[in-house]
């Protein structure tokens, strides 16, 4: 039904009728990301905790590498929070950046991952924290033992005999952001907590090492970096922290060229759009997550639809003027927010989750999944709920269930394990999987620029076409090596189902790119609405449905170019 008239949405029954078409997934930096927190992912070796392991034995739930399955999320990009040593359970205070987390597994584990991964045409990337360290650290313990063995010499005579000293910033003053180094008069900077030292990132020797950290995991086959807390690198110096990303960005991309690099900007967009100016890749869409960004307004109804279309029009300008290799990293929630499904009450909440997780995934760039958005996970308040164990099972003692960061509080999930999720069409899980499917099908989602016919959008409803030119295409497909899944397995990705491979298409037959245009169609209120698109020259051409996202049963429909959209609906013509 795909490519005829019409198509089904995710009804409870029909959900599975979206799958006719054929994906045509491109081997670049638009991808679909799937965050894990490893720690309450799936635990291997039955000790409570998630492991490395367990996520290699659950790889098939997020990317099973056959495109003729449907059992299977479609993420084709794994962020792996810190995974490296550390004292906490969040394991952002690295105590040793060049190994794996002893809870986690070992750097055997994290080799076979990667492996299993590429095989599947599956990158990772991970989470690279260069803002600070943990003070248990060799740098800094042997710097501050240092210290406190020699009071009689001046912060600049120390640091000549112990050069870990001008690892971190100490002074003899407290100035803000400073705590005490207890056992001697001096003061060290943490912006974050006393146990994450903040490094001295004008130092040349820190640069080599944290050079010889990103060797180090390129070297091991990790596919790019997620760089945690930019904006901290140097607080409140935006041209510096600028400079310091540039030569993240250089550095990384000496070592591998293809390294892909997302940034976390926790800042409006006037400030982390002027980043891209460093060369990184992605920064975090901050201006559309949460509980009070964009996308949940849009989904609760208290954002007009038609805001949508512009916002993106504006955001995909603002990036391309600044950086035209610039590849947006859009997301709706993540490890320091609260679960999407606390966002919503009242009748149609459901709906509005299902809707806002779509929103995201419409997104042009490299568009985030928290892991259990898919499921409606709940999680608010400290941290440590907002990281929750992943609900394969509701049954607590289920097998590779987590039990979760020891401070968590006691609560439960409102909406079905995945267990239960997978057997109804109507699910949480389902729409997830079938919004990534679309994405999946045709590029242009992820790689084309947004045009909103103003004059069919409105309250209710976001009109938009979604474009990419012969030329773009042809570059894209260029950049990918085709319509190609990956490559074969020694060089790191495997091939996909059936996509097209680099070997049977050259960069000029654009056919494999797929529709150069798209228009989609979003209702983001309770009831239903129609447009008629002929009204417009622009949309007037586009007289089939060939894709819906349904949150019910209902169905969209046409007739003489007038599309009736359910509630919650979306709508895709080509």
């Amino acid at each position: 039904m795909i490519a005829a008239v019409s198509a089904a949405g995710c009804g409870k029954e029909a959900a599975q009728e979206n799958t006719a078409s054929s994906l045509n997934i491109l081997d670049d930096k638009y991808r679909t990301t799937y965050e894990v927190f490893v720690y309450s992912f799936y635990d291997s070796d039955k000790d409570g905790i998630g492991d490395l392991e367990g996520l290699t034995r659950k790889l098939d739930y997020i990317n099973d590498g056959d495109d003729s399955t449907d059992t299977d999320l479609g993420c084709n990009e794994i962020w792996l929070m810190p995974i490296s040593p550390s004292p906490t359970y969040h394991k952002y205070d690295v105590i040793d950046y060049k190994d794996i987390d002893p809870e986690y597994g070992t750097l055997e584990d994290f080799d076979n991952l990667i492996s299993a991964c590429h095989e599947r045409g599956v990158n990772v990337i991970i989470d690279t924290v260069f803002n600070h360290t943990s003070v248990g650290h060799p740098w800094f313990t042997e710097a501050a033992e240092f210290l406190k063995n020699h009071p009689e010499l001046t912060i600049e005579e120390a640091a000549e005999q112990c050069p870990f000293i001008n690892y971190y910033s100490f002074d003899t003053e407290k100035k803000d952001g400073y705590e005490p180094l207890p056992g001697t008069d001096y003061f060290y900077e943490a912006r974050f907590w006393s146990g994450m030292p903040d490094l001295n990132l004008d130092s040349s020797d820190v640069r080599a090492e944290l050079r010889d950290v990103l060797k180090f995991w390129i070297d091991r086959g990790v596919d790019g970096f997620r760089l945690d807390a930019v904006t901290s690198y140097y607080t409140g110096e935006d041209l510096k922290n600028t400079e310091f990303l540039t030569w993240i960005n250089d550095t990384a991309k000496e070592l591998d060229p293809d390294a892909y690099i997302v940034g976390e900007a926790w800042t409006s967009s006037a400030t982390y759009t002027k980043y891209y100016r460093s060369g990184i890749d992605s920064f975090f869409d901050f201006d559309y997550a949460g509980s009070e960004g964009l996308i949940a307004g849009l989904a609760r109804g208290t954002t007009p639809a038609e805001k949508y279309g512009t916002s993106l029009m504006v955001t995909e300008h603002a990036l391309s003027q600044i950086n035209e290799d610039a590849v947006d990293a859009p997301f709706y929630t993540n490890h320091d927010m609260a679960r999407s499904a606390g966002y919503f009450t009242g009748k149609g909440t459901e709906d509005k989750i299902k809707l806002a997780g779509a929103l995201n995934l419409l997104m042009r760039g490299n568009a985030f999944v928290y892991y259990g958005e898919e499921l409606g996970m709940k999680g608010s308040g400290k941290d440590e709920n907002k990281r929750a164990p992943m609900q394969w099972s509701a049954d607590e003692k289920a097998e590779g269930m987590c039990v979760g960061p020891e401070a968590m509080d006691s609560f439960s999930m409102k909406y079905p394990a995945l267990d239960e999720q997978q057997e109804d069409p109507g699910s949480i899980y389902n729409y997830f999987k079938s919004a990534i499917r679309l994405r999946n099908m045709y590029p242009v989602i992820a790689r084309g620029t947004t045009k909103e016919i103003e004059d069919l959008s409105g309250k209710e409803l976001c009109v938009m076409l979604r474009s990419v030119s012969e030329e773009e295409a042809a570059k894209f497909l260029t950049e990918a090596g085709g319509a190609d899944g990956g490559n074969d397995a020694e060089t790191g990705n495997a091939a996909r189902g059936d996509t097209v491979n680099a070997s049977d298409t050259s960069a000029s037959d654009i056919s494999a790119f797929g529709p150069l245009q798209l228009l989609v169609i979003i209702n983001t209120s309770g009831e239903e609405q129609t447009v008629d698109i002929s009204s417009d020259e622009r949309t007037a051409r586009f007289d089939a449905i060939d894709y819906q996202l349904m949150t019910s049963d209902a169905y969209a429909s046409v007739e003489n170019h007038v599309i009736t959209v359910p509630a919650y609906g979306i709508v895709v013509l080509k």
